[in-house]
């Protein structure tokens, strides 16, 4: 009787362990994002009607198949990424306005364009409005997760030991090792030239990826700058594993199961923090005196109350961190740079008289840095055409309120950078075309509502690699033009894909020819 009397106890305990599975189950799936989207409904905002498990996920990737997109060979036009990498929003947003809902499985997203709400949600410092959760789950492996985490704690001790006014420091320091990778790059131009009877057809994309990579490895790692190398060799292949399943985000359980592209996600994150954590304790047993923004990272979680686990972790993340910043996001927005200046040959010249009068035969230093107007006039249309990063998104961690928009606990905030860049009504008619001399007066006198351009965010969370990804393009830029004159590739077929960040699907191929 006492046996029979236990095994009815485990069978009841396992019943009701699965109907609380259930029951929890249906809480998220069903009850949770019907409550939140209610919630939103009542103060008017709308958004297209999700399925169960998937939410729009279908909707968007029919809209994507069925979407034209006809590669060209000729020197692109117009420039609208938005309609051929997200034609679901541009359609979303005429039939539900400026503020609309949507679901990727069952996490709700409000999609907003609305400027004065843009701006706030943009300048908000508190801590409440942090990192989506589904950010530091299913992309973790790429991005961090002590970077990208809800706790606001962490966030702001990374804002503390990579300072703005720290990395700035960092970046002065570091002009001699830009110059030089570019030389790297120019006398491998030349050699292609000469080899080639006096003009080259190059694709210049691992070109760029070569440079930023050496750069931000010797930044990074100092003297193991060749385990940083391998590591960012390695984070390149993590993020083109993590590109393929950038719709799954939302659905529950999708970054656990043992897919083929998650297990590939898992064994190359392992590898990139058994390699990081590797220079980290070559780097504790030796007598290595660099000063290098891996050495600044050491410092400040030295002087932390984390735990060691913690420690790791916020090292490791931090690392993935500049990869991201400083490695990619640059060698990607030099690729469309020089594009655009290969497609517009009147702005190439007038940017290659700029650096020839005020360099001479010098290697560019700061101050002449500071003077290349139209320089740097160009790398921010390019940068508001082709902005590395398509989209800004943020979690409200509590209630909270933009505007008259009460923003229930739970709900991501996204802002369409490529939206927000290429509206017609901010910047003009001719906001897809490529016009540099919209930034004449600099960014608050480029368009009717400045603060829609944030190639690298803004406000207090603005990226804290953006000068030294400024430095890198001026220097990179302005030395390429002072020694080579070119053109588009009749190779170059022009197809923007989105990869996390937006990227030409088929490379840039270009003619170069010396001066």
């Amino acid at each position: 009787m006492e046996l029979q009397f236990d095994a009815k106890t485990v069978i009841s305990l396992a019943v009701l362990g699965f109907i609380g599975l259930l029951l929890r189950l249906y809480n998220g799936l069903v009850v949770k994002p019907k409550r939140l989207r209610s919630m939103l409904s009542k103060q008017g905002i709308d958004g297209p009607a999700p399925t169960l498990l998937l939410g729009n996920i279908r909707e968007i990737k029919k809209a994507q198949s069925t979407t034209v997109k006809t590669p060209t060979s000729e020197a692109p036009v117009s420039h609208n990424c938005g309609a051929v990498l997200f034609p679901f929003f541009d359609q979303w947003r005429k039939q539900y306005g400026q503020v609309f809902v949507f679901s990727l499985g069952n996490t709700q997203i409000l999609l907003v364009t609305q400027p004065d709400i843009v701006r706030e949600i943009s300048t908000c410092t508190s801590l409440d409005l942090g990192k989506p959760s589904y950010q530091h789950k299913d992309r973790g492996p790429l991005l961090g997760q002590g970077i990208l985490t809800s706790n606001g704690a962490v966030w702001a001790h990374q804002r503390k030991i990579l300072a703005p006014e720290l990395y700035m420091e960092k970046v002065k320091g570091m002009m001699n090792l830009i110059t030089e990778s570019t030389i790297t790059v120019i006398d491998s131009w030349k050699s292609r030239i000469e080899t080639q009877g006096g003009t080259a057809d190059i694709k210049i994309d691992e070109y760029m990826r070569s440079f930023s990579g050496d750069v931000i490895s010797r930044a990074c790692f100092g003297s193991n700058y060749s385990k940083g190398e391998e590591i960012f060799v390695k984070l390149r292949t993590l993020q083109e594993a993590m590109s393929k399943r950038s719709l799954a985000t939302g659905i529950p359980g999708m970054s656990y199961l043992p897919t083929k592209n998650n297990r590939e996600a898992w064994a190359l994150e392992k590898e990139v923090r058994n390699l990081i954590l590797d220079v980290v304790k070559e780097r504790q047993n030796g007598t290595c005196n660099d000063k290098d923004l891996l050495q600044t990272v050491l410092e400040g979680a030295k002087n932390s109350d984390l735990s060691q686990e913690a420690t790791n972790r916020f090292i490791v993340d931090n690392c993935k961190n500049i990869y991201l910043a400083g490695f990619e996001t640059t060698a990607v927005s030099a690729t469309w740079c020089l594009m655009l200046l290969a497609s517009n040959q009147e702005w190439q010249d007038r940017v290659r008289a700029e650096v020839l009068s005020i360099c001479g035969d010098a290697i560019p230093d700061a101050d002449m840095l500071r003077k290349m107007k139209q320089l740097t006039m160009v790398i921010h249309e390019s940068l508001r055409l082709y902005p590395p990063v398509s989209v800004v998104s943020r979690e409200a961690l509590k209630d909270m309120k933009f505007g008259d928009i009460n923003v229930p606990k739970g709900v991501n905030l996204w802002t369409m950078v490529l939206t927000l860049h290429t509206d017609p009504d901010v910047w003009g008619p001719d906001a897809y075309k490529f016009n540099p001399e919209r930034f004449a007066n600099g960014i608050t006198g480029s368009c009717k509502l400045p603060h829609f351009y944030m190639p690298f965010g803004v406000g207090p969370r603005v990226c804290l690699g953006q000068n030294l990804a400024m430095v890198e393009l001026k220097i990179l830029i302005a030395l390429i033009l002072s020694n080579f004159t070119f053109s588009l590739s009749p190779k170059y077929t022009h197809a923007p894909a989105l990869r996390l960040v937006i990227e030409p699907e088929h490379g840039v191929d270009i003619l170069v020819r010396k001066l």
